[in-house]
C-alpha cells in the first residue's frame, strides 16, 4: 500500500519582521530624546524629530506589523501595527507644535488612558514569551502612567520620568533586535534572551470535568 509523501511545512511569506519594528522604534525614540529632555525645542528641531517619527516610528512599525500579521504572528503584528498609528500622531503633534499649534490635552489624555489599558494587557501577554519582553512592555506602561499623571497633576518633574523611560525603551528595543539578528548568525547567545516570566496553564483534556 503506497503512502503519499508528507506535505512540507508551509513557509512564512516574509522573514522575521520584529527587528525592523524594533529598530524603527529605537530610531523614533532617539529623535524624541532631545525634545523630551528639553534640549531641542526649536521649530526646526520639532520638524526634524517629526520626520523621524513618521518614517521610522510609523513607517517601520507599520511595515513590520503587517509582515508579522501575514506570518500569522498575531501578538507582535497587533502591537507593531497599533503602535505605528500612534507614531503618526507623534508626527502630527510635533509638526503642529513647530507651527505653534498645540494638540488638545483632554483628547490626548483620554487616548493615553486607553493605550495604558491596552499595553497593560499586552504586558501580561508578552510575559509568557520572555522576561525581557515583559520589561519592554512594562517600561511602556510606566511611560504612559507618567504621561497621564503629568497631565492630571501638571508636575513638570514627571517629564524626566518620561524621558528616562524613553531611554530604557531604546536600550531594550535594541537589545531585543540585536538578539534576533545576531544570535542566529553567531550560533550563540551574544545578546541573551531570558525565558518566560509566566507559564500558560495546560488545556484540560477532552472530556475532563473542570476542577471544583
Amino acid at each position: 500500500m503506497s503512502h503519499a509523501p508528507a506535505a512540507a511545512p508551509a513557509s512564512q511569506p516574509f522573514a522575521e519582521s520584529t527587528p525592523l519594528g524594533l529598530f524603527g522604534l529605537a530610531i523614533g525614540c532617539g529623535a524624541l530624546l532631545p525634545v523630551a529632555f528639553g534640549m531641542a525645542l526649536t521649530p526646526a528641531a520639532l520638524k526634524t524629530a517629526s520626520m523621524f517619527c513618521l518614517l521610522f516610528g510609523a513607517g517601520g512599525q507599520l511595515l513590520a506589523g503587517l509582515m508579522a500579521l501575514a506570518n500569522k504572528n498575531m501578538l507582535g503584528g497587533t502591537l507593531f501595527t497599533t503602535f505605528s498609528f500612534n507614531w503618526v500622531m507623534n508626527w502630527w503633534a510635533l509638526s503642529g507644535l513647530a507651527e505653534g499649534k498645540v494638540p488638545d490635552a483632554t483628547v490626548v489624555l483620554s487616548v493615553d488612558m486607553v493605550f495604558l489599558v491596552i499595553f497593560a494587557v499586552l504586558t501580561y501577554a508578552f510575559g509568557h514569551f520572555s522576561k525581557l519582553l515583559f520589561a519592554f512592555l512594562l517600561d511602556i506602561d510606566v511611560l504612559y502612567v507618567a504621561r497621564i499623571l503629568k497631565e492630571l497633576t501638571h508636575a513638570q518633574s514627571l517629564g524626566l520620568v518620561i524621558a528616562a523611560s524613553t531611554v530604557v525603551l531604546i536600550v531594550i528595543a535594541l537589545w531585543l533586535a540585536f538578539a534576533l539578528v545576531l544570535n542566529p548568525i553567531a550560533g550563540r547567545a551574544v545578546f541573551p534572551m531570558p525565558g518566560p516570566l509566566f507559564t500558560a496553564s495546560p488545556a484540560p483534556a477532552a472530556g475532563t470535568p473542570p476542577a471544583a
